[in-house]
C-alpha cells in the first residue's frame, strides 16, 4: 500500500481498508480453484477480481476525474454481476474467461490509475450529496464491502480443499451443543417507528434509504433471539420439509423440484447433524442462527404458529439498540461464522430483544418497495429499481461478514426467497 495516500482523505484510507479486506478473499481460494463457480446463480470467482475494480474505475471516470480507458472491453466484462435466480443460470465456461494473468493485470492498472488520481484530488467538502465527490467515494467502499460478503458466503459453498484457511482464522466449535437454549419472546409495545432517513440529514445511504416514512406499529411479541439451529431442528424432525401445510405454492414447488430436506450446509451423518463452516465440517452447533432461505423461514414460522416480522415490526424491535460503534456483536468480519445466539447481551433492543444487529441477517415478510420520493442514483439506476419487482424480500441486522457501516438502522438488504445462500436467519412474531 502507498503510505502517502493513507494520510490523505478519511474516505481514501476507508476504501484502502475495503480493499485489503476484499484481497484477502482472493488469497482464501486456491489459484487453481478460481475459475470454479461455488454457487451455480453467481458468476466464476475470478469475475469479481475484475469487477471490484472496473466498478471504481467505471464511477470515478468523468464524475471525479477523467480516467482515460487501457482496455474497453475488460470495463464492459467486468462492468456488472448477476441476480441470484434471475430466471435462468449462466452457461459460460472457464475458457471463455480471460486468463488470470490478464485479469489480474487489468485490476492493478485500473487500481493504480485511480490511486494516481486520488493522490491529487481535492476534497473540498463532505457533502453527500448528489454525485458529490463524498457520496461518490462511499459509494465505492461500501459496494466493495457488500462483495466482501457476498464473495465469503460464496466461498464458504466452496469444498474445504479448495480453500486455504488464513493464519488468523478461528476454528468453529460445537461447544455450546450440551446447553439447552429456552426459547423465549419479548413485548414491544405499540408505537411510531420511522423507516429509511430524510435526506436533509446529511449522512450517506443508498437510495433506498431516503423517503423517511413514520408507521405506526401494534404491539406486539417478538422472539428474543434469532432461531437456533436446535430449534430449526425439531421442526426438521417433525416433518416440516414434508409437510404441504408448511409451505406456499411457488416455495414448495422450488423445495420439492430441487429436493430440499434440510438448511444448506446440513449433512445427516451417522444418525446425526454436521454443519460446513467456512474451513471445516462440525457438529451441528444447536445455538447457532439457522441460516434458511425466506422459504424455509416462512414454513418454520407457520409451523410455530407464528409469523416472520414486518420491515416496520423489526425496526420497531430494534429500538435502542446502542450505535454502531459501540456495538458489542459478532459483524465487522470479527468471525467466519456464526456465534450463539445469546453470546453478546449488550447487543440487545430496549424491549430486550438480543442480537438484532450482526450474527446473521434477518428476514422481514416485507417486499423489498421504495419509500416515498424514493429517488435512483443517477451513476447507479439499477442498484435498487430493479429489484422493486415484487419478488425480493427485505433482510435487516447484518452478518459476522457485514462491515460496520452498514449496520446503520436504515441500512436495507434483500433477496428472493428461494435462495439459500445467504448469511441469514430469522425471528418470530405473534400478534
Amino acid at each position: 500500500m502507498n503510505r502517502d495516500l493513507r494520510l490523505q482523505h478519511p474516505l481514501v484510507q476507508r476504501l484502502h481498508d475495503a480493499r485489503y479486506v476484499t484481497d484477502a478473499l482472493f488469497d482464501v481460494v486456491k489459484p487453481e480453484y478460481l475459475y470454479e463457480r461455488p454457487i451455480r446463480e453467481r458468476h466464476r470467482i475470478v469475475f469479481y477480481i475484475g469487477h471490484l475494480e472496473a466498478f471504481d474505475r467505471n464511477l470515478f471516470d468523468e464524475r471525479l476525474f477523467p480516467l482515460p480507458a487501457f482496455n474497453a472491453e475488460l470495463d464492459k466484462l467486468f462492468a456488472f454481476g448477476i441476480d441470484p435466480v434471475d430466471g435462468g443460470f449462466p452457461t459460460d465456461q472457464p475458457s471463455d474467461w480471460p486468463s488470470l494473468d490478464i485479469v489480474r493485470d487489468y485490476a492493478q492498472r485500473a487500481r493504480a490509475q485511480i490511486d494516481r488520481a486520488l493522490a491529487t484530488f481535492d476534497f473540498d467538502s463532505d457533502d453527500m450529496s448528489t454525485n458529490a465527490p463524498a457520496q461518490l467515494l462511499q459509494v465505492a467502499i461500501e459496494h466493495r464491502l457488500m462483495h466482501a460478503e457476498t464473495l465469503a458466503y460464496m466461498l464458504h459453498q466452496l469444498p474445504l480443499e479448495q480453500k486455504a484457511a488464513p493464519a488468523d482464522a478461528a476454528a468453529a466449535s460445537s461447544a455450546g451443543n450440551d446447553v439447552k437454549h429456552t426459547a423465549t419472546m419479548v413485548r414491544v409495545p405499540a408505537g411510531r417507528v420511522a423507516l429509511g432517513m430524510p435526506r436533509e440529514r446529511g449522512q450517506f445511504g443508498w437510495d433506498n434509504e431516503f423517503g423517511e416514512q413514520q408507521v405506526d406499529v401494534d404491539a406486539f411479541d417478538i422472539d428474543r433471539y434469532m432461531v437456533t439451529n436446535g430449534e430449526f431442528l425439531q421442526f426438521v424432525d417433525a416433518g416440516g420439509y414434508r409437510n404441504r401445510a408448511y409451505w406456499n405454492d411457488k416455495d414448495w414447488a422450488w423445495k420439492e423440484a430441487e429436493r430440499i430436506e434440510q438448511p444448506v450446509g446440513w449433512t445427516k451423518r451417522d444418525g446425526g447433524w454436521t454443519l460446513r463452516t467456512m474451513f471445516d465440517e462440525i457438529a451441528l452447533p444447536l445455538d447457532w442462527p439457522a441460516y434458511v432461505s425466506h422459504a424455509e423461514a416462512s414454513a418454520y414460522a407457520r409451523w410455530a404458529g407464528k409469523t416472520l416480522p414486518s420491515e416496520a415490526q423489526w425496526q420497531r424491535a430494534a429500538e435502542g439498540t446502542p450505535q454502531p460503534d459501540a456495538l458489542p456483536g459478532n459483524f465487522d468480519f470479527r468471525s467466519w461464522d456464526p456465534q450463539p445466539v445469546d453470546a453478546h447481551p449488550g447487543n440487545v433492543s430496549a424491549f430486550g430483544a438480543e442480537g438484532m444487529f450482526g450474527n446473521g441477517w434477518e428476514w422481514t415478510v416485507s417486499l423489498f418497495e421504495p419509500l416515498p420520493d424514493f429517488e435512483a442514483f443517477p451513476f447507479y439506476p439499477g442498484y435498487s429499481a430493479n429489484f422493486f419487482d415484487g419478488q425480493h424480500y427485505v433482510m435487516k441486522g447484518g452478518s459476522a461478514r457485514t462491515a460496520q457501516c452498514m449496520m446503520r438502522p436504515t441500512f436495507r438488504n434483500w433477496f428472493q426467497p428461494r435462495y439459500q445462500y445467504v448469511y441469514a436467519g430469522f425471528r418470530c412474531v405473534r400478534g
